[in-house]
């Protein structure tokens, strides 16, 4: 579904490149987190990804990105727009504010392409089902809480029905019941249509949880790429400043205060910390 073959790129009038010859693949269906420090290159990847670049961000640009058999170099954003959907940090950057409701916001996009009315009516209710917004179909956008204009954010998307979805830092603002609920409906797409998410994301115990893979990207490069606990448990990814859990960082403490001789990777997610600290050599110890 996605194909990224020696991606180098630089934004006008900057001698480092944001992204140096990165390379990797995602097959259709996968949910794919993207993780890294600030000036990692995470968006950057994901304007590639999605055709803002090189079609609206200008720079020196090598490589070839390949999205739904799509060359994204070489499609226009209006054909690209079909296929690939991006939801961006900041939902307000998102929400035109031309339309008075929820279902007048979702449907927007479609009324620009052209879609006939009784698709269209049919399409908003499906993608405000599958957000968890149907009850507020008829409420303003302003008087949604930051959860919830974050989903009819992405429902604006999905609406289009992209083949895949890239999201950039979507849950920043949001608390963590906010946070429940994008990464809730992401799980859900993956699982019911096949949809390919690429994520960028720091919340690391939510991408350990949901997560199938991680790219871990450093200094605009590749620096690890793996199932999500083997990257949150990497010393070297850490370093680069990927950072970790809240459940790695306290079982790894525990091990090293030998309260715990528990073998193998440290846990990521709350379930793998709950099994670690249940074991038999922590519990010694307490006693």
């Amino acid at each position: 579904m996605i194909s990224v073959r020696h991606l180098t790129f630089a934004y006008p009038l900057t001698s480092t490149a944001s992204l140096w010859d990165v390379s990797f693949d995602v097959p259709a269906g996968q949910f794919c987190a993207v993780v890294g420090p600030n000036r990692a290159g995470k968006s950057t990847l994901c304007y590639a990804l999605s055709g803002f670049i090189p079609h609206f961000y200008r720079g020196e640009i090598s490589g070839e990105v390949v999205v739904a058999d799509m060359v994204v170099a070489a499609t226009p954003l209006a054909a690209l727009v079909g296929k690939v959907g991006l939801v961006f940090q900041n939902p307000f950057n998102q929400i035109t504010g031309a339309r008075m409701t929820v279902r007048g916001e979702v449907a927007f996009g479609m009324e620009n392409l052209g879609v006939p009315r009784e698709d269209m009516l049919i399409r908003v209710n499906e993608a405000l089902e599958m957000v968890g917004l149907s009850g507020l179909a008829d409420r303003s956008p302003a008087q949604l809480s930051g959860g919830q204009q974050q989903r009819l954010a992405l429902a604006s998307v999905l609406v289009l029905r992209p083949q895949v979805l890239i999201l950039d830092e979507p849950t920043s603002q949001l608390d963590p019941l906010g946070t429940r609920e994008v990464f809730t409906v992401l799980a859900r797409l993956v699982e019911a249509g096949g949809t390919t998410v690429i994520l960028v994301e720091h919340k690391l115990e939510w991408v350990g949880a949901f997560a199938d893979r991680v790219i871990a990207l450093a200094g605009g490069q590749i620096i690890a790429d793996a199932p999500p606990r083997d990257v949150l448990n990497s010393p070297e990814a850490a370093a680069a400043g990927v950072g970790q859990t809240r459940y790695t960082q306290a079982a790894r403490r525990a091990r090293e205060s030998a309260l715990s001789t528990a073998a193998g990777a440290l846990p990521v997610t709350l379930e793998q910390a709950v099994r670690f600290f249940s074991s038999r050599s922590v519990d010694e110890h307490i006693a």
